[in-house]
Protein backbone atom coordinates (compact mmCIF):
# COMPACT_ATOMS: atom_id res chain seq x y z
CA UNK A 1 0.00 0.00 0.00
CA UNK A 2 0.95 3.60 -0.32
CA UNK A 3 -0.08 6.33 2.10
CA UNK A 4 -1.11 9.81 1.06
CA UNK A 5 -2.17 12.77 3.18
CA UNK A 6 -5.18 14.80 2.11
CA UNK A 7 -6.62 18.15 3.11
CA UNK A 8 -8.94 20.82 1.74
CA UNK A 9 -7.29 23.70 -0.09
CA UNK A 10 -8.39 27.34 -0.12
CA UNK A 11 -10.81 26.91 -3.04
CA UNK A 12 -12.40 23.80 -1.51
CA UNK A 13 -10.89 20.90 -3.44
CA UNK A 14 -9.25 17.94 -1.69
CA UNK A 15 -5.51 17.92 -2.42
CA UNK A 16 -2.69 15.53 -1.62
CA UNK A 17 -0.14 17.34 0.52
CA UNK A 18 1.43 16.40 3.85
CA UNK A 19 2.25 19.71 5.50
CA UNK A 20 -0.21 22.40 6.66
CA UNK A 21 1.97 25.03 5.00
CA UNK A 22 3.76 25.25 1.66
CA UNK A 23 7.04 26.50 3.12
CA UNK A 24 9.01 23.25 3.53
CA UNK A 25 8.10 21.47 0.30
CA UNK A 26 7.68 24.27 -2.25
CA UNK A 27 9.27 27.63 -3.03
CA UNK A 28 6.11 29.37 -1.82
CA UNK A 29 4.71 30.20 1.59
CA UNK A 30 1.30 30.14 3.22
CA UNK A 31 -1.26 27.64 4.45
CA UNK A 32 -2.61 25.03 2.05
CA UNK A 33 -6.08 25.66 3.49
CA UNK A 34 -5.87 29.29 2.39
CA UNK A 35 -4.36 28.72 -1.05
CA UNK A 36 -6.61 28.10 -4.08
CA UNK A 37 -6.07 25.02 -6.23
CA UNK A 38 -4.97 27.05 -9.26
CA UNK A 39 -2.05 28.51 -7.28
CA UNK A 40 -1.21 25.13 -5.68
CA UNK A 41 -1.00 23.46 -9.07
CA UNK A 42 1.41 26.12 -10.32
CA UNK A 43 3.93 25.25 -7.60
CA UNK A 44 6.71 22.69 -7.94
CA UNK A 45 7.43 20.15 -5.23
CA UNK A 46 11.08 20.56 -4.20
CA UNK A 47 13.37 20.61 -7.22
CA UNK A 48 11.09 18.34 -9.26
CA UNK A 49 8.58 19.08 -11.96
CA UNK A 50 5.84 17.48 -9.84
CA UNK A 51 2.78 19.52 -8.86
CA UNK A 52 0.31 19.26 -5.98
CA UNK A 53 -2.43 16.91 -7.19
CA UNK A 54 -6.07 16.67 -6.26
CA UNK A 55 -7.07 13.44 -4.54
CA UNK A 56 -8.95 12.39 -7.65
CA UNK A 57 -5.88 12.88 -9.87
CA UNK A 58 -3.67 10.98 -7.42
CA UNK A 59 -6.11 8.07 -7.32
CA UNK A 60 -6.30 8.02 -11.12
CA UNK A 61 -2.49 7.78 -11.27
CA UNK A 62 -2.27 4.70 -9.03
CA UNK A 63 -1.27 1.48 -10.75
CA UNK A 64 -4.06 -1.11 -10.77
CA UNK A 65 -4.19 -3.14 -7.59
CA UNK A 66 -2.14 -0.72 -5.49
CA UNK A 67 -3.63 -0.46 -2.03
CA UNK A 68 -4.01 3.00 -0.56
CA UNK A 69 -4.07 4.48 2.93
CA UNK A 70 -5.66 7.93 2.79
CA UNK A 71 -4.69 9.96 5.85
CA UNK A 72 -7.22 12.69 6.60
CA UNK A 73 -5.50 15.78 7.98
CA UNK A 74 -8.80 17.29 9.11
CA UNK A 75 -12.50 16.60 9.52
CA UNK A 76 -15.18 17.68 7.07
CA UNK A 77 -14.03 15.76 3.99
CA UNK A 78 -16.17 12.60 4.06
CA UNK A 79 -18.63 13.77 1.40
CA UNK A 80 -15.79 14.46 -1.03
CA UNK A 81 -13.46 11.59 -0.15
CA UNK A 82 -15.76 8.61 0.44
CA UNK A 83 -17.35 8.56 -3.05
CA UNK A 84 -13.92 8.52 -4.69
CA UNK A 85 -12.71 5.69 -2.47
CA UNK A 86 -15.85 3.60 -2.96
CA UNK A 87 -15.18 3.59 -6.72
CA UNK A 88 -11.77 1.95 -6.28
CA UNK A 89 -11.18 -1.71 -6.96
CA UNK A 90 -8.29 -2.13 -4.53
CA UNK A 91 -7.62 -2.25 -0.82
CA UNK A 92 -8.40 1.09 0.86
CA UNK A 93 -8.10 2.36 4.41
CA UNK A 94 -8.78 5.82 5.82
CA UNK A 95 -6.62 6.90 8.75
CA UNK A 96 -6.36 10.01 10.88
CA UNK A 97 -5.12 11.47 14.14
CA UNK A 98 -8.40 13.41 14.19
CA UNK A 99 -11.19 11.50 15.96
CA UNK A 100 -13.84 13.70 14.37
CA UNK A 101 -12.56 12.91 10.87
CA UNK A 102 -12.80 9.17 11.53
CA UNK A 103 -16.20 9.48 13.22
CA UNK A 104 -17.54 10.96 9.97
CA UNK A 105 -16.59 7.72 8.20
CA UNK A 106 -18.57 5.53 10.65
CA UNK A 107 -21.51 5.32 8.24
CA UNK A 108 -19.26 4.43 5.29
CA UNK A 109 -18.19 0.92 4.36
CA UNK A 110 -14.55 1.97 4.22
CA UNK A 111 -12.10 0.56 6.80
CA UNK A 112 -10.64 3.11 9.22
CA UNK A 113 -7.53 3.34 11.39
CA UNK A 114 -6.79 5.57 14.35
CA UNK A 115 -3.33 7.14 14.20
CA UNK A 116 -1.68 8.01 17.48
CA UNK A 117 1.56 9.00 19.13
CA UNK A 118 0.35 9.13 22.74
CA UNK A 119 -0.85 6.66 25.33
CA UNK A 120 -1.37 3.31 23.66
CA UNK A 121 -4.04 2.07 26.06
CA UNK A 122 -6.17 5.21 25.83
CA UNK A 123 -5.68 5.34 22.07
CA UNK A 124 -6.84 1.76 21.60
CA UNK A 125 -9.98 2.65 23.55
CA UNK A 126 -10.51 5.66 21.28
CA UNK A 127 -10.20 3.38 18.24
CA UNK A 128 -12.81 1.07 19.78
CA UNK A 129 -15.18 3.99 20.37
CA UNK A 130 -14.72 5.14 16.77
CA UNK A 131 -15.43 1.68 15.38
CA UNK A 132 -12.03 1.46 13.68
CA UNK A 133 -10.67 -1.65 12.00
CA UNK A 134 -7.02 -0.87 12.70
CA UNK A 135 -4.69 1.14 14.85
CA UNK A 136 -1.65 2.96 13.57
CA UNK A 137 0.61 3.69 16.57
CA UNK A 138 3.93 5.50 16.49
CA UNK A 139 6.41 2.64 16.12
CA UNK A 140 8.13 3.47 19.43
CA UNK A 141 4.87 2.74 21.31
CA UNK A 142 4.53 -0.82 20.04
CA UNK A 143 5.17 -3.48 22.66
CA UNK A 144 3.67 -6.85 23.59
CA UNK A 145 1.00 -5.17 25.73
CA UNK A 146 -0.20 -2.92 22.91
CA UNK A 147 -0.31 -5.83 20.46
CA UNK A 148 -2.25 -7.91 22.98
CA UNK A 149 -4.75 -5.12 23.62
CA UNK A 150 -5.18 -4.53 19.88
CA UNK A 151 -5.83 -8.23 19.26
CA UNK A 152 -8.45 -8.32 22.02
CA UNK A 153 -10.42 -5.80 19.94
CA UNK A 154 -9.69 -7.43 16.58
CA UNK A 155 -7.49 -4.60 15.32
CA UNK A 156 -4.85 -4.79 12.65
CA UNK A 157 -1.69 -2.99 13.83
CA UNK A 158 0.39 -0.90 11.41
CA UNK A 159 3.26 1.01 13.03
CA UNK A 160 4.50 4.34 11.67
CA UNK A 161 7.05 5.86 10.62
CA UNK A 162 9.59 3.10 11.04
CA UNK A 163 13.12 4.39 10.34
CA UNK A 164 15.40 1.33 10.07
CA UNK A 165 15.48 -2.29 8.93
CA UNK A 166 16.30 -3.33 12.48
CA UNK A 167 13.15 -1.62 13.74
CA UNK A 168 11.08 -3.34 11.04
CA UNK A 169 12.44 -6.74 12.09
CA UNK A 170 11.79 -6.03 15.78
CA UNK A 171 8.22 -4.90 15.06
CA UNK A 172 7.54 -8.01 12.99
CA UNK A 173 8.76 -10.14 15.90
CA UNK A 174 6.33 -8.29 18.19
CA UNK A 175 3.51 -9.13 15.80
CA UNK A 176 2.63 -5.97 13.87
CA UNK A 177 0.69 -6.53 10.68
CA UNK A 178 2.38 -3.78 8.73
CA UNK A 179 4.84 -0.91 8.88
CA UNK A 180 4.57 2.56 7.45
CA UNK A 181 7.93 3.75 6.13
CA UNK A 182 9.34 6.64 4.15
CA UNK A 183 11.76 4.33 2.30
CA UNK A 184 10.40 0.92 1.29
CA UNK A 185 13.97 -0.36 0.76
CA UNK A 186 14.39 -0.72 4.54
CA UNK A 187 11.70 -3.43 4.63
CA UNK A 188 13.29 -6.87 4.27
CA UNK A 189 11.43 -9.51 2.28
CA UNK A 190 9.49 -12.13 4.15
Amino acid sequence: MIEIDVQRCGSGEIVVFHDDTLDRLTDSTGRVSETPLEKLQSLRIGNSEERIPTLEAALDALPAGTGINVELKEAGMVDDVAPLLRELDQEVIVSSFESEALAEFARESIPTAYLFAGSGSESVETAVELGCNSIHPLYELVDESLIEQAREHGFTVNAWTVPTTEDVVELRELGVDGVIVDDWLIVPEG
